[in-house]
Protein backbone atom coordinates (compact mmCIF):
# COMPACT_ATOMS: atom_id res chain seq x y z
CA UNK A 1 0.00 0.00 0.00
CA UNK A 2 1.30 3.64 -0.83
CA UNK A 3 -0.31 6.86 0.76
CA UNK A 4 -0.55 9.76 -1.81
CA UNK A 5 -1.09 12.95 -0.49
CA UNK A 6 -3.26 15.03 -3.03
CA UNK A 7 -4.02 18.12 -0.90
CA UNK A 8 -7.44 16.97 0.29
CA UNK A 9 -6.78 15.76 3.91
CA UNK A 10 -10.01 16.91 6.00
CA UNK A 11 -6.86 18.30 8.29
CA UNK A 12 -3.93 19.78 6.69
CA UNK A 13 -5.52 19.45 2.90
CA UNK A 14 -4.84 22.86 1.38
CA UNK A 15 -7.40 22.00 -1.36
CA UNK A 16 -10.08 20.83 0.58
CA UNK A 17 -12.47 23.57 0.49
CA UNK A 18 -14.50 22.87 3.79
CA UNK A 19 -11.39 21.47 5.39
CA UNK A 20 -9.77 22.70 8.72
CA UNK A 21 -6.48 23.77 6.25
CA UNK A 22 -3.97 23.33 9.55
CA UNK A 23 -0.27 24.16 9.26
CA UNK A 24 2.50 22.00 11.10
CA UNK A 25 5.82 22.76 12.23
CA UNK A 26 7.91 19.50 12.28
CA UNK A 27 10.42 18.55 14.99
CA UNK A 28 12.05 15.71 13.55
CA UNK A 29 15.21 15.47 15.91
CA UNK A 30 12.60 15.60 18.83
CA UNK A 31 9.88 13.47 16.59
CA UNK A 32 7.18 16.46 17.49
CA UNK A 33 4.56 18.35 15.51
CA UNK A 34 2.50 21.23 16.38
CA UNK A 35 -0.13 23.33 15.02
CA UNK A 36 -1.81 26.14 16.18
CA UNK A 37 -5.40 27.10 14.62
CA UNK A 38 -8.94 28.02 15.61
CA UNK A 39 -11.79 25.67 14.79
CA UNK A 40 -14.76 27.75 13.07
CA UNK A 41 -18.34 27.30 14.58
CA UNK A 42 -19.32 25.91 11.54
CA UNK A 43 -17.74 22.59 13.56
CA UNK A 44 -19.31 22.63 16.83
CA UNK A 45 -21.68 20.52 18.44
CA UNK A 46 -23.67 22.35 21.01
CA UNK A 47 -23.29 26.11 21.04
CA UNK A 48 -20.13 27.57 20.57
CA UNK A 49 -18.03 23.82 21.41
CA UNK A 50 -16.47 22.22 18.70
CA UNK A 51 -17.87 18.51 18.21
CA UNK A 52 -15.97 15.59 19.49
CA UNK A 53 -15.16 14.34 16.08
CA UNK A 54 -13.42 17.21 15.08
CA UNK A 55 -10.88 17.01 18.35
CA UNK A 56 -10.23 13.25 17.55
CA UNK A 57 -9.46 13.73 14.08
CA UNK A 58 -7.26 16.92 15.07
CA UNK A 59 -5.71 14.21 17.43
CA UNK A 60 -5.04 11.38 14.88
CA UNK A 61 -4.33 13.75 12.44
CA UNK A 62 -1.28 15.60 14.87
CA UNK A 63 0.17 11.58 16.20
CA UNK A 64 0.60 10.58 12.26
CA UNK A 65 2.02 14.12 11.53
CA UNK A 66 4.52 13.43 14.34
CA UNK A 67 5.13 9.74 12.63
CA UNK A 68 5.57 12.03 9.03
CA UNK A 69 8.34 14.56 10.00
CA UNK A 70 10.28 11.12 11.94
CA UNK A 71 10.27 9.33 8.07
CA UNK A 72 7.38 7.28 8.80
CA UNK A 73 4.51 6.94 6.67
CA UNK A 74 1.49 5.78 8.52
CA UNK A 75 -2.11 4.75 9.11
CA UNK A 76 -4.40 4.80 12.08
CA UNK A 77 -4.86 1.47 13.41
CA UNK A 78 -5.89 2.54 17.46
CA UNK A 79 -6.76 5.89 18.93
CA UNK A 80 -7.43 6.40 22.50
CA UNK A 81 -9.15 9.74 23.34
CA UNK A 82 -9.68 11.11 26.54
CA UNK A 83 -11.97 14.44 26.53
CA UNK A 84 -10.80 16.68 29.77
CA UNK A 85 -13.02 19.67 29.24
CA UNK A 86 -15.13 21.07 26.11
CA UNK A 87 -13.16 22.93 23.82
CA UNK A 88 -14.43 26.38 22.49
CA UNK A 89 -14.42 27.48 19.09
CA UNK A 90 -12.77 30.31 17.33
CA UNK A 91 -10.42 30.38 20.22
CA UNK A 92 -6.37 29.46 19.21
CA UNK A 93 -5.98 25.84 20.27
CA UNK A 94 -1.95 24.30 20.11
CA UNK A 95 -2.32 20.52 19.33
CA UNK A 96 1.16 18.82 19.78
CA UNK A 97 2.03 15.26 18.88
CA UNK A 98 5.21 13.29 19.40
CA UNK A 99 6.57 9.66 18.69
CA UNK A 100 7.05 7.96 22.08
CA UNK A 101 8.26 4.54 20.62
CA UNK A 102 8.43 2.15 17.66
CA UNK A 103 8.49 -1.47 17.81
CA UNK A 104 8.44 -3.24 14.38
CA UNK A 105 5.95 -1.66 11.90
CA UNK A 106 3.76 -0.31 15.11
CA UNK A 107 4.43 3.15 16.04
CA UNK A 108 3.34 4.66 19.31
CA UNK A 109 2.62 8.26 19.59
CA UNK A 110 0.92 11.12 21.82
CA UNK A 111 -1.16 13.99 21.32
CA UNK A 112 -2.79 16.29 22.84
CA UNK A 113 -4.87 19.96 22.38
CA UNK A 114 -4.28 22.67 24.86
CA UNK A 115 -6.16 25.88 25.10
CA UNK A 116 -4.45 28.49 26.95
CA UNK A 117 -1.67 26.36 27.90
CA UNK A 118 -4.36 23.92 29.31
CA UNK A 119 -4.98 20.38 28.36
CA UNK A 120 -8.43 20.04 26.96
CA UNK A 121 -7.89 16.45 25.34
CA UNK A 122 -5.02 13.75 24.51
CA UNK A 123 -5.04 10.80 22.82
CA UNK A 124 -2.36 7.69 22.20
CA UNK A 125 -2.45 6.50 18.83
CA UNK A 126 -0.96 3.09 17.21
CA UNK A 127 0.21 3.77 13.74
CA UNK A 128 1.12 1.17 11.35
CA UNK A 129 3.69 1.78 8.84
CA UNK A 130 3.16 1.13 5.07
Amino acid sequence: MRAVDDGRCFVCGKDNPIGLKAVFLHDPVRRRAEATLRIPDQFQGWQGITHGGIISALLDEICAQACLCSGLQVVTSELKLRYRAPVPTDLPITVVGEVVSERHRLITAKGRLELDGKIMAEAEATLFRI
